[in-house]
């Protein structure tokens, strides 16, 4: 198929992300009393809005999640991603090469905030590929796994869904990607989660990010 446009999530794609994420998820959880080690909070949380995680929060802590607690959880997180925040390895070769492949029609179709996926980009130097094609699924109806943040950036673009390539590396992910109608293909560095992914949709899996563009340029 000949893509019109390419699709990248951000977390765990462009930017190795969620191990700090949820480093901080972690730490702040135990403070209120759910204790967690590091690989159950990523089994629960990665490719999901802490927000939306609502009810399991509060009932595991007999707290309420409430907004003096989420700015402190963002303040924190922050901090963390401002530290220690890497790009993905070949992730700036993988969205040169996208970006190249569809004449520029590129985005970032993200289920974090704003404000962290562009401090992530810019931290670590992609943000001029993604300048004003930057989408937030806090700003959408529903976040991932509906779908509503990859057709927006599809219909930004002036794509149709179904001549999308998305770039993913959680199950929800790739939910989104294939309820919007596109072509998923699954960044998946660790072979075990790959039988999740593809159940989910993936029609692709790929162990480095260095691999995207002699599979773009075969495709």
């Amino acid at each position: 198929m000949t893509f019109e446009a390419v699709l990248f999530d951000c977390d765990g794609v462009l930017v190795d992300s969620e191990p700090i994420t949820n480093g901080v998820l972690r730490d702040m959880l135990e403070e209120r009393g759910w204790s967690l080690t590091p690989e159950e909070c990523m089994r629960f949380f990665v490719g999901k809005s802490v927000r939306d995680e609502r009810a399991a929060i509060e009932a595991r802590t007999g707290q309420p999640l409430t907004e003096d607690w989420m700015s402190e959880f963002y303040v924190r997180r922050n901090r963390e991603l401002q530290a220690r925040l890497q790009a993905i390895a070949g992730a700036h070769e993988a969205v040169a090469a996208a970006h190249a492949h569809v004449a520029q029609r590129i985005a970032c179709a993200s289920g974090a905030d704003r404000f962290k996926v562009e401090m992530q980009l810019l931290q670590v130097g992609l943000m001029d590929f993604f300048d004003g094609r930057i989408f937030s699924g806090h700003e959408m109806p529903r976040s991932k796994p509906a779908p509503d943040v990859y057709l927006a950036a599809a219909a930004h673009l002036g794509a149709s869904g179904q001549r999308c390539l998305v770039i993913e590396d959680t199950p929800i992910g790739v939910t989104a990607g294939v309820a919007a109608g596109a072509t998923v293909w699954a960044y998946c560095p660790l072979p075990e989660y790959g039988p999740a992914l593809r159940q989910a949709g993936a029609s692709h899996l790929f162990g480095h990010m260095a691999e995207l563009p002699q599979l773009l340029a075969a495709a």
